[in-house]
């Protein structure tokens, strides 16, 4: 039976959008996989480690080949332990608000804790990245409350779904399935596009 985590890049609980569309997709992928192991990962609730100067260091100790030691050890294992909470699963759910025109800073958070040699990806000087996390899938919602496409530069730019995916596919995911729900919530009616993503997203978990 497949794993699915769902990691949750929002602070807004009952008010996100992303959250909102999200348990879309879960209440039907429930139904669809009875018995499923579906966890949540809410990347505010205080879990995530820092990734500061000893964890900086630390992955630099071990490009070098070396073992870390002292502060450099808790922060790898630290970072690890993080790892290997996401590594568990085959399947994702990310929810990803913009901000900013980009993604949270905690979910960038989370993807440089994760994103370790050894663990996401291996490094050659001469072939470069191997993302090592083929085999599994991720389903990624994006929302954004003022850029979409065809607005204008005036109305930002999208570094979020560009910036998310590319992370997923140097790390060896590349099975991903994207829904965007960009209204321009200042002008526009927002139900009909809600509407639309909650279809799209029904249709997704079902074959998920």
């Amino acid at each position: 039976m497949s794993k699915l985590l769902h990691i949750s890049a929002s602070p807004r609980g009952d008010r996100s959008e992303s959250l909102g569309l999200g348990e879309t997709f879960l209440a039907t992928y429930r139904t669809a996989n009875p018995g499923a192991e579906i966890d949540t990962w809410d990347l505010w609730d205080g879990t995530l480690p820092a990734f500061g100067p000893a964890a900086a260091n630390a992955k630099m100790t071990i490009f070098a080949g070396q073992t870390p030691v002292g502060d450099e050890a808790y922060a790898w294992d630290s970072a690890r332990a993080a790892f290997e909470r996401f590594n568990a699963y085959d399947r994702y759910l990310f929810t990803v608000p913009m901000w900013n025109s980009g993604v949270p800073y905690i979910l960038k958070q989370f993807i440089d804790v994760v994103s370790q040699p050894g663990m996401a990806f291996s490094f050659d000087a001469t072939t470069g990245y191997t993302g090592l996390l083929s085999g599994k899938k991720a389903a990624v919602i994006y929302t954004g409350a003022v850029y979409g496409e065809g607005r204008g530069p005036a109305f930002g730019l999208d570094y979020q779904q560009p910036f998310f995916r590319s992370w997923l596919n140097w790390a060896g995911i590349t099975d991903v399935a994207e829904v965007a729900f960009r209204p321009n919530l200042v002008t526009a009616d927002a139900a009909t596009g809600r509407e639309i993503a909650r279809a799209a997203l029904t249709d997704l978990a079902k074959t998920f």
